[in-house]
């Protein structure tokens, strides 16, 4: 770990310490990675349900897939997305005509 790091005071809820002294996590570590993510340039959160994160842990723990894998075919999804939207913008526009 650097020199250059800074000491701060969070406040967490309750049930959140206790998961986190249960998980034995280092919060410190957690909340640098979440930091770094946060002000990437390259990195995005997708919420999700569980069954998805569940499903994305599974293929990701199991096959060896990471990120990189995905990106293409997110890129293809978000293109869809689009279509999808102007699709229906367009049809919505089209009952004021």
């Amino acid at each position: 770990m650097s020199d250059n790091v800074k000491r701060i005071s969070v406040l967490i809820e309750e049930d959140q310490y206790e998961r986190l002294s249960k998980a034995q996590i280092n919060v410190s570590g957690l909340i640098r990675d979440l930091l770094e993510d946060y002000f990437s340039d390259t990195k995005i959160t997708l919420s999700v349900s569980r069954k998805t994160r569940d499903l994305y842990e599974k293929i990701v723990s199991n096959t060896g897939a990471t990120d990189k894998d995905i990106e293409p075919l997110l890129v293809q999804v978000l293109k869809d997305l689009l279509d999808v939207r102007l699709s229906k913008i367009k049809s919505l526009k089209s009952e004021f005509e």
